[in-house]
């Protein structure tokens, strides 16, 4: 269709020969062939000139109509990829979502205006493909997997507890003492918190506590109640070390692991710009030292010796 329409719009099979980069014999036998799959001949053609018959003027008609169809979708997915537009779906967990990403949506949307966002804030485990995501920020050691990922901050985390829980059991001195403490714990099965000491030094301890919980929130919640100690990422607990409600325990020991904040999505390839777009604006804004690390935290309550649960 291609072929015949430049021909008719060149109004020979050389000229559209040059244009298609194709030789004459080539465009000759493409027309052909396009007039045995039709069954009818389109065009007239002598040595000197070309002809349209009524079924080639009609079809032309078509013709011109489909390619310039096509040719509007071709651009349009092309100005996707150029320029960042669409829909854009994205899955958040729920807590870091609506503390730090929902409040960029405004600069964002100013940024891109041509891309509409749909958040989902949960923290459940959703499949990018099968579920129809874009894109997914996950607070996670990453395993292998076919997803492509990019980190877009780090994940530090701090041991903290209420100023109402040390003055009655003190405040540890070293990680060998949270085995004492009430440990508030994200898992059924207990826990053991990981650890370098001011040499870099690896080391481990294993923790308990009466209180257990699945979500992050709840976990923090119940630190700031008083309940125990916590092991929390300093972006959850931020606000409450500023204001001294929380406070950071064992200075000198860093309770990091592999765990970061990445942007994971389908595909590297062909990455349309509006997903290329929303990391790159996540990335700029948090950074690899994040605002949230930046807190001013209130002097340490002292530990209290002979300290127990």
């Amino acid at each position: 269709m291609a072929v015949f329409a430049r021909v008719v719009a060149t109004g020979s099979l050389s000229a559209a020969a040059r244009e298609l980069s194709l030789s004459p014999a080539m465009v000759s036998r493409r027309l052909a062939a396009l007039e045995a799959r039709l069954g009818v001949r389109l065009v007239n053609r002598t040595t000197r000139s070309l002809h349209l018959t009524d079924e080639g003027a009609s079809y032309y008609e078509s013709c011109a109509r489909v390619l310039s169809e096509i040719e509007h979708a071709n651009a349009s997915v092309s100005a996707g990829r150029r320029e960042p537009q669409g829909t854009l779906r994205v899955a958040l967990p729920a807590a870091f979502g609506n503390q730090y990403v929902a409040p960029l949506v405004p600069q964002f949307a100013t940024l891109y205006p041509a891309v509409q966002l749909a958040l989902s804030l949960s923290d459940r485990s959703v499949n990018l493909v099968e579920d129809g995501f874009d894109l997914a920020v996950r607070i996670a050691a990453l395993a292998d997997s076919s997803l492509a990922a990019r980190k877009l901050a780090p994940n530090r985390r701090v041991v903290c507890a209420s100023p109402e829980y040390l003055r009655h059991h003190g405040a540890p001195t070293s990680p060998a003492e949270l085995a004492q403490h009430n440990c508030l714990l994200a898992s059924d099965f207990g826990g053991t918190w990981e650890y370098r000491d001011t040499g870099g030094k690896p080391g481990s301890v294993r923790v308990s506590g009466r209180y257990v919980c699945d979500n992050w929130e709840v976990l923090r919640e119940w630190a700031l109640a008083g309940l125990g100690i916590a092991l929390k990422s300093t972006w959850d607990v931020r606000r409450h070390l500023s204001s001294g409600a929380l406070v950071s325990l064992l200075p000198g020991y860093s309770f990091d692991s592999d765990v970061a904040i990445y942007a994971v999505y389908p595909h590297r390839r062909h990455l349309p710009a509006k997903t290329r777009a929303f990391i790159d604006f996540l990335a700029s804004s948090f950074g690899p030292e994040p605002f949230w690390d930046r807190v001013v935290v209130k002097p340490r309550i002292k530990a209290r010796s002979g300290s127990a649960p």
